[in-house]
């Protein structure tokens, strides 16, 4: 994670942040306690995003990889961390600088061709990825209440749609996101079960790449639902609605005053937040690499297959403890892909866009919400397989990732949208990397079908 950032010179804090500056920096002499308060207070959109990035997609894309390849993708998720942590900054510098989301500035100062391309591609990617976390839930239920999937499909959508019509997300997204908790079940797991620590660590440092449409294919995915679109536009909306819901803040560009503050905000928030996703990620490719893989089991078709790697942990519980994964990251992840989508459509048209409007005062981001929410449900009506389903999400959000990584990169490097604040030169060479690793990929997927 970076120590040292870069800040316009004659920048510093406002009043209000000298005041949350001093809660840790109180002559050097602050209580312990007092800084971990002040640390998870600084907590917000980069510790949401890195929760909803282990969404049913994550979790089915890691189990699929771990049992098809062993411990040989342990490796991604130690180049993933620095990577998926510099976009996410990049994003969150955008929102937060400009007082505008991604598509917003898209609108405002590149073609308009651009904006629309942008926001059609992350439009197909959210839908389809939404309707397969929508499946998962579904058939995650099936493990604790037996019933037919749709029903089971249609009440998740309708109950994940009435919540983000008329219930504030910032409101039970606090109570949701201890179901996610369960996820730390396969980082239990692994100590449950016999492996070769030295094995692990050789694999996590030395990548052992197969040149193969399979393998290529599982490294799309891993990477797709890693650093995924809807991540991108999510994040740097959320610091737009965190300069709009506290007083006194303002974008940076005009309030540069705050930026020091601000600025380290945001790279705690996301790095602690990404941290966190690598880490569960890790886990549940070294768990199902450890249990499924050993065990000859090498494809991961059904909900209950995969629930199996926590049996060595949970016993008879580890379908509950698994359903609990895949329905709390799902209820947290549907509002973050469906209100995405939203952010982009309403941006782009000059709509106002805010989870913590109420519908009638924002009808138009509201509408985009409830279609992409319902062509989700309706997706699961054509009988697709959805852990399947889950995966080709991951490899399509893979594909699409790349290019709008390079529109976001060239955007918080330009001056005209950026001011004084355009990205320093850490962010742009990890940022470039990160892109030039998704397009790697991505066409090395299609050259190893030839």
């Amino acid at each position: 994670m970076p120590t040292v950032s870069e800040y316009p010179s004659g920048t510093g804090p406002s009043p209000r942040d000298a005041t949350e500056s001093n809660v840790i920096e109180h002559g050097g002499h602050a209580e312990w306690p007092a800084q971990v308060r002040s640390a998870l207070r600084k907590l917000g959109p980069g510790l949401v995003t890195g929760a909803s990035d282990d969404d049913p997609s994550g979790i089915a894309t890691y189990s699929q990889v771990g049992a098809q390849f062993g411990y040989g993708m342990l490796w991604t998720m130690l180049v993933s961390y620095p990577l998926m942590g510099a976009i996410q900054e990049i994003c969150a510098r955008v929102g937060r600088v400009t007082g505008s989301g991604i598509a917003a500035n898209l609108r405002k100062c590149y073609p308009v061709w651009l904006l629309y391309l942008v926001v059609a591609l992350m439009l197909v990617a959210n839908v389809f990825n939404l309707g397969a976390d929508i499946g998962a839930m579904g058939a995650a239920a099936q493990l604790l209440i037996p019933g037919r999937t749709w029903l089971y499909v249609l009440l998740f959508g309708v109950a994940s749609l009435l919540l983000q019509m008329f219930v504030p997300y910032s409101s039970y997204i606090k109570y949701l996101k201890w179901l996610t908790l369960s996820l730390f079940a396969y980082v239990a797991a692994a100590f449950y079960v016999q492996l070769s620590w030295r094995q692990v660590l050789h694999a996590t440092i030395f990548p052992h790449l197969t040149w193969s449409t399979e393998y290529l294919t599982g490294l799309v995915a891993v990477l797709g639902t890693t650093i995924s679109p809807y991540l991108f536009f999510w994040q740097a909306s959320q610091e737009v609605e965190e300069v709009k819901n506290h007083h006194g803040e303002k974008a940076l560009r005009r309030a540069p005053r705050q930026a020091t503050i601000q600025l380290g905000r945001i790279r705690w928030d996301t790095y602690f937040g990404m941290a966190l996703s690598n880490l569960v990620a890790f886990f549940i490719i070294l768990t199902t690499a450890a249990t499924l893989h050993a065990h000859g089991e090498t494809q991961v078709g059904t909900a209950a297959q995969a629930a199996r790697a926590l049996a060595p942990l949970a016993g008879h519980w580890a379908a509950g403890l698994f359903a609990c994964g895949i329905i709390g990251t799902g209820m947290l992840a549907i509002p973050v892909l469906a209100g995405s989508a939203a952010y982009a459509v309403g941006e782009a048209c000059k709509w106002r866009t805010s989870l913590e409007n109420k519908p009638e005062q924002a009808p138009g981001f509201y509408l985009t919400i409830a279609l992409a929410t319902l062509v989700g449900v309706f997706f699961n009506f054509w009988h697709v397989d959805p852990v399947r389903a889950l995966f080709w999400a991951a490899v399509l959000n893979g594909v699409i990732a790349a290019p709008m990584m390079a529109v976001i990169v060239h955007l918080a490097t330009n001056r005209k949208v950026m001011g004084k604040f355009a990205i320093p030169l850490y962010l742009r060479v990890v940022g470039w990397i990160a892109t030039l690793a998704m397009f790697a990929v991505s066409v090395g997927v299609f050259l190893a079908r030839k």
